[in-house]
């Protein structure tokens, strides 16, 4: 029998004389720790999570970053530098990062590749256990860190912050690692003396990330997702995001992503689409963006079918124009805060905030009043004066866009301007929260995604409840979130059914936004995208590509069958 090598040990170890070299591999069919939403800290006047938020900002604000891309585990820089600034103080410099080249996506490709070998062959709770470990960092010593960073680059308040970049990334994380041991545990029936086996093996090449400025989280989990599951990524962050991404990298890094599995760089769209979609090894792209982006680059891979080793998986979430519709029985009050919130936190800029909404003629008067005190009463300003509730939009093109609109909405007397209006970019990138009364529910601010502080409303009369639901379903080409607010069940059941195609997160006496991974997963059809519900294992089932191994134990040995028995 043979024991492999075999070393002597000293002699005053009395409990074995010899000591093999056996490379002993624990076995197990493994439990990783249960999910949980991470709790929402309040940020209340002398807890201890606002004082290091406060100092962490102002550290944050003291330093010019030097910010790298990451390519093979290795920081790389172009000496092709991009300012960056905060929303709500342009004036400001936070630091520069390095602008990536065709040169540098291919790089980034070809470290994926070079990664992808070993990655995917490492067992999945090493996997599952790096990923956890970034979810503890981010709740634990990056906490701080990465919501100052998402506050500053991105011009969120501190609830927003702590919402998006520290509750809903540590959320993604865990559930994600929760989905990918239920996905492997899905494996098919056998007969007898046989054994039908299901492997979920990673994409075969690389991922795209392209991800978006408005959720920190958005922009860790596309790369995180797709890694999990065995793929390597080249990820590609918004230019307003790059901020805090770097410190997502840095997490990542942290928590033991090896090199070469996620790379993060800074190109030009073009210049990404040129060399990543002409490659070979194109596997696929997660995305989260704007619907012409998405459309175009659905072209780009269509013209492109046969160059890819397979099929390369699509997977977007793109625009939305999401309604708030109000019964008559609504409660007023309910309505108000719905939509005050709903339309407003974040200045409007999620995917999925309320941009247009349907009021009946009863309650229209009680409704205006309250939205006209709730604008007046919201503070806008920076990120730093934690009682702000309004802060800046994103950039200056995106503040001349909504300015463009207002300013023709002023002079438009098919409709009235009854709250806001106002904007100013001499300091930061301000735009009123703004209300906008439509006649024609075709108005086009109705219509069009303006991604901005700014809800039109059309009053409609109260016994055209059922009139109105076929309006607000064909009304836009969007199909992302919206609400019902009625105290009437059949009211309810008549809009859920009305409009079940109308929103792929549909909500009933709440406000359009807010979805909690692992409880509403999220996602829209229609030119909202593939609707591949992030949050859920729906969207892993995307990023792998399923193996049935079929076992015979005995196999036969005569080709012939009992039927050709003639005896």
């Amino acid at each position: 029998m043979n024991f492999g090598t075999i070393n002597p040990i000293k002699l005053t170890d009395k409990s074995y004389l010899y000591q093999p070299k056996l490379k002993l591999m624990p076995k197990g069919i493994y439990k990783v720790p249960v999910p949980i939403n991470e709790p929402v800290k309040s940020y209340a006047p002398g807890s201890m999570e606002k004082k290091e938020l406060k100092a962490m900002l102002a550290h944050l604000r003291s330093q010019e970053l030097d910010i790298p891309m990451y390519i093979g585990g290795k920081e790389v820089r172009s000496e092709n530098k991009t300012r960056l600034a905060p929303p709500h103080d342009h004036h400001h410099t936070l630091g520069y990062f390095h602008k990536s080249d065709k040169t540098h996506v291919l790089a980034a490709i070809d470290a994926a590749l070079q990664a992808r070998e070993k990655w995917a062959s490492m067992p999945w709770e090493h996997r599952a256990a790096i990923f956890l470990k970034a979810a503890e960092l981010i709740a634990g010593p990056y906490r701080a860190k990465l919501n100052a960073a998402t506050m500053l680059g991105q011009s969120k308040n501190a609830f927003q912050a702590e919402i998006d970049s520290a509750c809903e990334i540590i959320d993604f994380l865990r559930f994600n690692v929760q989905f990918m041991t239920e996905i492997y545990s899905e494996q098919p029936i056998s007969s007898p003396g046989i054994w039908n086996r299901s492997e979920w093996r990673p994409l075969e090449g690389f991922i795209y990330a392209l991800t978006p400025f408005n959720f920190t989280a958005i922009a860790g989990n596309l790369p995180s997702s797709c890694a999990m599951m065995g793929n390597v990524v080249v990820w590609k962050p918004s230019n307003t995001q790059v901020y805090s991404a770097a410190v997502l990298m840095e997490i990542f890094q942290k928590a033991g992503v090896p090199a070469g599995v996620i790379n993060l760089i800074y190109p030009s769209g073009p210049d990404a689409g040129e060399v990543i979609f002409k490659h070979r090894d194109f596997a696929g792209i997660h995305f989260t963006g704007s619907t012409e982006v998405f459309q175009n680059i659905w072209q780009q891979i269509g013209n492109n079918i046969h160059l890819y080793r397979s099929y390369p998986r699509i997977v977007g979430e793109t625009g939305g124009k999401d309604f708030i519709m109000a019964h008559p029985s609504a409660d007023a009050q309910e309505l108000i805060t719905a939509i005050s919130r709903g339309a407003f936190e974040y200045q409007g800029q999620k995917c999925s905030a309320a941009s247009r909404a349907y009021i009946p003629s009863n309650l229209w008067e009680t409704v205006k009043a309250g939205l006209q005190k709730d604008i007046a009463s919201m503070k806008m300003g920076p990120v730093e004066d934690f009682s702000n509730f309004v802060n800046a939009v994103i950039d200056e093109k995106s503040f001349d866009k909504l300015a463009r609109f207002i300013a023709t909405a002023k002079a438009d007397q098919q409709v009235e301007i009854i709250a806001g209006g106002n904007y100013d970019k001499s300091k930061g990138y301000y735009v009123e929260p703004t209300v906008i009364v439509a006649h024609d529910p075709n108005y086009v601010t109705m219509c069009e995604e303006l991604f901005g502080p700014v809800l039109t409303i059309y009053v409609y009369p109260e016994n055209k409840f059922t009139e109105t639901l076929k309006i607000v379903d064909s009304t836009s080409i969007y199909a992302l979130t919206g609400s019902i607010f009625s105290q009437d069940r059949y009211a309810i059941d008549e809009a859920t059914k009305a409009l079940s195609n109308a929103a792929g997160n549909f909500y009933i006496n709440d406000k359009c936004t807010g979805a909690v991974v692992g409880q509403q997963p999220f996602g829209g059809a229609r030119g909202s995208g593939t609707n591949d519900k992030a949050g859920s294992k729906i969207n892993l089932l995307r990023w792998v590509s399923p193996r049935t191994i079929k076992e015979t134990f005995v196999p036969p040995v005569n080709y012939s069958y009992p039927f050709m028995s003639e005896a």
